[in-house]
């Protein structure tokens, strides 16, 4: 059991509120996923929980953690001198002999566990495997799970459902994936920064994430209805007021010093109307306000980009894809026409970053197109010194800024955000100006490396939404499964024998 009481979290930096006067209570069974923006303090939250001294260097709390028993912590990235170690150098602070049941659950042979083998050449699935077994052999009682679906294949995918489903353990995690969230989640803690990141909001349901975004747009719904009939109300009564208060007003003006009788009682019904004039404004006071959402913007594509359907964008072949003299795929083609949305799937390791690497060298010096490139890595694109701003209007000229900064404020950036530094931004807003970079630049073809992986679940709607009505052609890698199936009219799966097409 896991107890946090008025927990309260601020950024040092800037005083802003994370959280505030927190409390919940993960029960036994309970699969309590945390969603939000990014950059709403998620990982730290976590981070806290499991030990405040990880996040006091950069933020001030207050508030209590109980738990009994074990807490094990999986973070969101493993540290560079644990991934120098070898599997053998990994485990030799476990009695591993003692845990073969561990092992025969994660799939991992005492062969492999024992090898030689450095944890930075295993494949996203592999690492988070490992790390997983050897937490489970403290035996904890309570699990804290950082993005464990960060660079997983399908195949890791549907075995992290599985664990996370059928563990006895309550778990709390954090998650971008829509599809493993709506398979294992009877929690949802959803947090939120309104009012240009000057207020937190944090809800609480236990339910299913379908249910709860049910629930929230009925809530919503419901309450803008309220609002609004409550102002309309408000507005007819006014004006009816008005009326009244004006036809008292005149009578007082018109009247003759020959009735004073008369101006007497003009002047108690207007005492009585200025009343009713003030009452109503008290009752306004007592409005329900307009329901407040954390909206996931991504702003959209220019709806002229067009290609004809005739057109070759790409017919690349390729005998054989190698990494460091290891040959990872053989007899590649790819042939692409007009506006068709490709994407490409495949094991972790086999190679297809390296492949649309290729394919960005072949399309980025073409002058019959404009492509553009999201890298999985964005530093090799993004100068991290350097201000949004100054990234997105290169030219530097009035009008490029202030266009920038417009399409910025569309996307919720604050003015501290669009004038601070790339590398303080989170992935999803990092990600979010590479988006805003395509529209800007007109690019009308896409080569996107897991273009959804550092968005949050309620903004991955919006980015396929927006990259499914993209009219020129897009060349993506992606292992969510949503995105693949909603805004690719290809799958390829990247095997040692070349590009086969599949159905997911």
């Amino acid at each position: 059991m896991l107890e946090l009481k008025n927990i309260t979290i601020n950024l040092k930096k800037d005083g802003r509120n994370m959280i505030e006067d927190f409390c919940f209570t993960l029960r036994n069974g309970e699969k309590a996923v945390i969603i939000g923006e990014e950059g709403n303090g998620k990982s730290t939250l976590l981070k806290y929980i499991y030990k405040q001294s990880l996040v006091e260097e950069y933020c001030s709390c207050s508030g209590e953690v109980i738990h009994k028993g074990i807490m094990a912590y999986l973070p969101q990235f493993m540290e560079a001198s644990e991934q120098a170690l070898s599997l053998a150098e990994y485990f030799d602070d476990t009695e591993y002999y003692l845990h073969m049941d561990v092992l025969a659950k994660f799939g991992l042979s005492m062969d492999f566990i024992l090898s030689d083998q450095i944890l930075a050449t295993l494949s996203g699935g592999e690492r988070v495997k490992v790390q997983l077994a050897k937490l489970l052999m403290r035996k904890p009682d309570i699990l804290l799970l950082d993005e464990p679906t960060n660079d997983l294949d399908i195949a890791s995918l549907t075995w992290l459902e599985t664990f996370i489903a059928q563990s006895r353990l309550p778990i709390l995690y954090i998650s971008h994936d829509e599809s493993l969230i709506e398979k294992t989640a009877n929690v949802i803690i959803h947090m939120e920064q309104l009012m240009r990141k000057t207020k937190s909001r944090v809800a609480v349901s236990r339910c299913s994430y379908e249910e709860y975004l049910s629930r929230r747009k009925n809530t919503f719904s419901h309450q803008e209805q309220v609002a609004q009939k409550q102002r309309d109300d408000y507005n007819r009564q006014m004006e009816k007021w008005r009326q009244i208060y004006q036809r008292v007003d005149h009578e007082q003006e018109v009247i003759t010093r020959q009735d004073p009788g008369g101006a007497r009682l003009l002047k108690k019904k207007m005492h009585a109307v200025l009343s009713m004039g003030k009452r109503f404004e008290r009752e306004k006071n007592t409005f329900l306000d307009f329901p407040q959402e954390e909206e996931a913007i991504l702003a959209k594509f220019d709806e002229n980009i067009h290609l004809p359907d005739g057109k070759t964008i790409l017919d690349f072949s390729c005998g054989q894809l190698a990494v460091e003299g290891r040959i990872l795929s053989r007899n590649i083609k790819l042939h692409v026409l007009g506006n068709e949305h490709i994407g490409i799937t495949g094991n972790n390791g086999c190679g297809k970053s390296t492949l649309l690497a290729r394919l960005w060298s072949e399309l980025k010096d073409r002058r019959d197109i404009t492509a553009a490139f999201m890298p999985q890595d964005y530093s090799k694109v993004l100068d991290f010194n350097l201000t949004p701003i100054q990234y997105l209007a290169r030219n530097y000229t009035k009008e490029e800024a202030t266009k920038a900064r417009t399409y910025m404020g569309g996307m919720k950036f604050t003015y501290e955000e669009m004038n601070g530094r790339i590398g303080n931004l989170s992935g999803g807003q990092q990600a979010k100006m590479l988006f805003l970079d395509m529209i800007l630049n007109g690019a009308n073809v896409l080569l996107l490396d897991e273009p959804t992986r550092n968005f949050s679940p309620l903004s991955g709607p919006v980015v396929r939404a927006a990259l499914r009505g993209f009219g020129g052609a897009i060349i993506s890698i992606s292992h969510d499964r949503k995105y693949l199936n909603e805004a690719c009219d290809k799958i390829y799966e990247l095997r040692e024998s070349g590009l086969v097409l599949v159905d997911l």
